[in-house]
């Protein structure tokens, strides 16, 4: 538009200047040239400036685009890092879950062995009397209850004067109650308790039974054995449990 009208304004300028060269026609025909020139160096303007405004605008989408697959591109990089940070985390775990097993199996089978064993030795020998307790406790310890149960029977049996009996009574109960073999470790510590009067464990004894006592709906019968053993033994670990149990009875 500028340049148009600064035309208009020169061309009315020069027109005087002209007119004694050029007739009236001839003037207007320029004129008209003129203008239809102008108008087509502002279209063609025009033009180029929409030409530019839709490459920006091109360019501004193009550069969106790119920023959004850059944001897409960090987010799938981030999520294959965790997936691989997963991935080696859960190997490692089963991996070491595992050994875990691999170990237990063989102490298991390590404590089996010595166990039969030691049953098979010669009874007289104080050496193999002491192994098969070792071999029944080692059974409890790695969790193989109904094995353990088995080993101290036997050891029980063999060694009935032993200086471990009433230790071999006491975890085979535990490894009952283990099993929840309420009724059979009731007896186990019934026995123990009549054979063994003065076991020094004979506090952590009650307690068991009155567990025993408790998961057999024998609730009168559970209360009387925590008095007992809160009476005998009010000093213990085992009667301040007896305690908070009867409290909790109430």
């Amino acid at each position: 538009m500028k340049q148009r009208i600064l035309l208009l304004l020169a061309l009315c300028f020069a027109a005087p200047a002209q007119a004694g060269l050029f007739s009236d026609d001839e003037a207007r025909k320029q004129i008209q040239q003129l203008e239809e020139r102008a108008l087509k160096l502002e279209a063609a303007a025009e033009q180029q400036t929409k030409s530019m405004l839709d490459l920006q605008s091109q360019i501004e989408m193009l550069n969106t685009e790119l920023r959004k697959l850059r944001g897409q591109n960090e987010e799938l990089s981030r999520g294959l890092q965790d997936a691989e940070k997963r991935e080696k985390d859960f190997y490692v775990d089963l991996d070491t879950r595992l050994r875990q097993i691999e170990s237990a199996d063989n102490e298991k089978q390590a404590a089996a062995a010595a166990s039969e064993a030691a049953v098979a030795s010669d009874p007289n020998d104080p050496a193999q009397e002491n192994r098969a307790y070792e071999a029944a406790y080692a059974l409890f310890k790695t969790g193989d209850h109904l094995s353990a149960i088995k080993s101290f029977q036997e050891f029980s049996k063999k060694y009935p004067a032993s200086v471990h009996a009433p230790n071999a009574y006491y975890w085979q109960g535990n490894a009952q109650l283990a099993m929840k073999n309420h009724k059979a470790a009731l007896e186990t510590y019934r026995n123990l308790r009549k054979d063994y009067p003065a076991y020094a464990r004979d506090a952590d004894v009650l307690l068991n039974i009155a567990e025993c006592q408790g998961a057999l709906k024998q609730s009168d019968a559970a209360k009387k054995t925590l008095k007992l053993l809160i009476t005998k033994y009010p000093d213990s670990d085992a009667a301040a449990k007896a305690k908070k149990q009867l409290a909790a009875a109430k």
